[in-house]
């Protein structure tokens, strides 16, 4: 079959699956919906590794292939296409590998759940949408692809609709996309109104020409390229979960677990960061837009790291995790080492979507269980997924050693780290510095938490024995408050407030048991690119089959040695981060193992640093009182003042008040009795008898 052919259909397969199981699976019942929709995912993740194989290994040439019209208004023109380069090729693999075993995953996570092709569907509908971002030809479908990802999002995250909490999860992951999608919606007009084009063919070309042009405005002239990297960063910033907008994304933990390991770890939240690679000429042009991608990624990085130390939810440890690791993509771009970037991106999709699938598997097994102080103990009872956890675990704290080798890891994010160093000393990058001394410290960081995360799980004292003498409204060590449990409700729904009527709450003690195998086949497939996926593809993405391996699809100005000069960094800054990470792994290990309970005991006592990061910083509250009250302050002044008092009450409610009044009067002059008229006859014309004489007499 032609290749052109073969990857479109792969492109629209999953949005075929979602339209048949959308629009018929009650009909074609659970098993027809699920098969369906899986098979077109299996079908398409085939052909995505075609077009990667052909393109590493193969030879293969970059083409675009223009469908149909899309939208044409005036100089405004975009063509549904599908284009494939090295940036594309990526993506196709991630997403639909993951798409699909996340699909064959929630069979057995999903097995309970009446609502089966509504979730399949939902699933096809997103990798659809995803495939369409990324590739599109223009702005215009990568708009497209943009606000169906948000829509999908919206629908998964909030999917247990009677749940209170999904409910508002998806509410907020909407609204707060929306705030940086208006950015990115700026950031495109922009681009039309300096170059007349949304066609990235067309677009590219003319952005070195451009580099000068300024922007009037307020008595200032801005530079426009960097005005419009901004902006377009704004939308990444509300898509990847970045400081200021990131706070959806740990909300977005209440649907259901395979949602969480498909969008919110391994694909849509990774939208920004190659939205960010593909418009590498602009950033590349744009000095102040690119300083500011990197110092947001660098302050997301630390910032999300420092509040997953605090969390006790297995999912929102993980959530945080995603935040940081997106942090250190973001900085990379936006030093120069948007190779790197990508780098991340692809390994990262594996091992956190690996973690996030063996959280679901725990929490299978303990019954909807989700607070880590609950757990304990579990590695003999599951242990098919603590030896899975374990990998992972061990390839998102970038172990390994210099020279010598690692997990997946260990290759990308030393890469990231590397090459922010080698941007500040080549002065390339101002922020380099900085964002380097916080990629090792977050690398600490990252090791402790997740760490904790195995320790506090699969190790410690088997909490879960005495669990049904634990009441979650009355702890003996935290409030309810405290313990935020957001349990996902078991599959027919009945745990609409929150917490799971699992088996401990009623029947007695909890009883943990391993995942099914349908559930067990993904962990172990995501586990063999865990391991893999950085020493075989490092040579293509970093090093010395780079050039061959992006052949231009990421754009690198004549002064930016930065990923060349990152080979060559000082031996003290490559072995900085399996230091830090050692450091890390040592004190979990020590707090969680060694002096088991100490760390339980710290948390119990409070303070004001633990209060700040088990509260996240105080953002929810924060954003609660500026936008949230604040918004509603100003919708009660348009309200009660504007609408009800001025407008109504001047307007229809003032005229009606008038009326009412005017003829109220003019009733009382209707009594209804013969004499009262005769009277009012009588001085009429006494009126007009007086009028006559005064007028003739005068």
């Amino acid at each position: 079959m032609d290749l052109v052919l073969l990857v479109t259909l792969g492109v629209f397969a999953p949005l075929l699956g979602a339209a048949i199981v959308g629009l018929s699976g009650r009909r074609l019942g659970d098993l027809a919906s699920k098969s369906i929709t899986t098979g077109l995912l299996f079908f398409s993740c085939a052909v995505a590794w075609i077009v990667f194989s052909q393109w590493t290994w193969g030879g293969l040439e970059a083409f675009t292939v223009e469908l149909f019209p899309f939208i044409n208004v005036s100089d405004f023109q975009s063509v549904w296409s599908i284009r494939i380069d090295a940036l594309s090729a990526v993506m196709l693999v991630v997403v639909t590998s993951v798409s699909s075993l996340v699909h064959l995953y929630s069979w057995g996570y999903m097995a309970e759940d009446p609502d089966k092709p509504r979730f399949f569907a939902y699933l096809s509908l997103f990798t659809f949408a995803m495939l369409a971002l990324v590739t599109a030809a223009d702005f215009m479908q990568l708009f497209f692809g943009w606000e169906g990802v948000g829509l999908a999002s919206y629908l998964l995250i909030g999917f247990w609709y009677k749940k209170s909490t999904a409910s508002a999860a998806a509410i907020k992951a909407f609204v707060v996309n929306r705030v940086g999608d208006f950015g990115f919606a700026l950031g495109i007009l922009t681009v039309f109104w300096m170059f007349g084009t949304i066609q990235f063919a067309e677009l590219f070309p003319m952005i070195a020409s451009k580099a000068g042009t300024g922007w009037d405005f307020l008595g200032h002239t801005w530079s426009a390229l960097d005005l419009a990297g901004a902006l377009l960063f704004v939308g990444a910033m509300g898509k990847s979960a970045q400081f200021f907008l990131h706070t959806w994304l740990p909300d977005a933990m209440e649907g259901p677990t395979p949602v969480s390991a498909l969008i919110h770890a391994a694909t849509m939240v990774t939208a920004g960061v190659y939205m960010v690679c593909l418009l590498s000429p602009i950033y590349e042009y744009a000095p102040v837009a690119s300083a500011i991608v990197a110092l947001t990624g660098a302050v997301t990085a630390l910032f999300a790291a420092t509040v997953g130390l605090a969390q006790n939810d297995i999912k929102r440890v993980i959530a945080y995790s995603t935040c940081s690791q997106l942090g250190y993509m973001f900085f990379a771009a936006g030093v120069g080492a948007y190779q790197a970037a990508m780098f991340h991106l692809f390994t990262h999709a594996f091992f956190k979507a690996l973690l996030f699938l063996g959280a679901g598997s725990v929490i299978h097994g303990m019954h909807h269980e989700q607070d880590m102080r609950r757990m304990g103990g579990l590695w003999k009872l599951l242990p098919v997924t603590y030896a899975v956890m374990t990998i992972g675990t061990i390839a998102i704290t970038g172990l390994g050693i210099p020279g010598v080798g690692g997990f997946a890891g260990f290759y990308s994010k030393d890469s990231i780290i590397e090459s922010a160093f080698a941007s500040f000393a080549n002065g390339h990058s101002a922020m380099g510095l900085f964002a380097f001394f916080v990629g090792i410290l977050a690398a600490g960081l990252t090791s402790y938490y997740s760490w904790r995360l195995v320790f506090m799980t699969f190790h410690n004292k088997p909490v879960w024995k005495d669990a049904h003498h634990i009441d979650h409204a009355h702890d003996d060590h935290a409030s309810h408050a405290q313990l935020e449990t957001h349990s996902e409700p078991i599959a027919d729904g009945r745990a609409e407030n929150g917490h799971a009527h699992d088996d401990h709450a009623h029947h007695g003690p909890l009883k943990p048991h391993e995942s099914p195998w349908v559930m067990l086949v993904p962990l172990l497939l995501l586990s063999v690119g865990a391991v893999a996926a950085g020493f075989i593809f490092a040579p293509w993405f970093i090093g010395d089959h780079e050039h061959d391996f992006w052949r231009g699809a990421i754009f690198v100005a004549e002064s930016n040695h930065v990923l060349h000069d990152s080979h060559a960094v000082p031996t003290w800054v490559k072995w900085s981060p399996l230091i830090l990470t050692l450091i890390g792994t040592l004190a979990a290990f020590w707090l969680y193992v060694l002096k088991e309970g100490m760390a339980r005991r710290m948390a119990e006592r409070g303070g004001v640093v633990h209060a700040f990061l088990y509260n996240k910083w105080y953002f929810d509250e924060l954003y609660e009182v500026v936008f949230v009250k604040g918004a509603r302050a100003v919708g009660d002044l348009f309200w009660k003042i504007g609408d009800v008092k001025i407008i109504d009450g001047g307007g229809p409610n003032g005229m009606a008040w008038l009326s009412r009044k005017f003829a109220g009067g003019l009733a009382r002059f209707q009594s209804g009795y013969v004499y009262f008229y005769a009277f009012v006859m009588l001085l009429g014309l006494a009126g007009f008898l007086a009028f006559a004489i005064y007028a003739w007499g005068g």
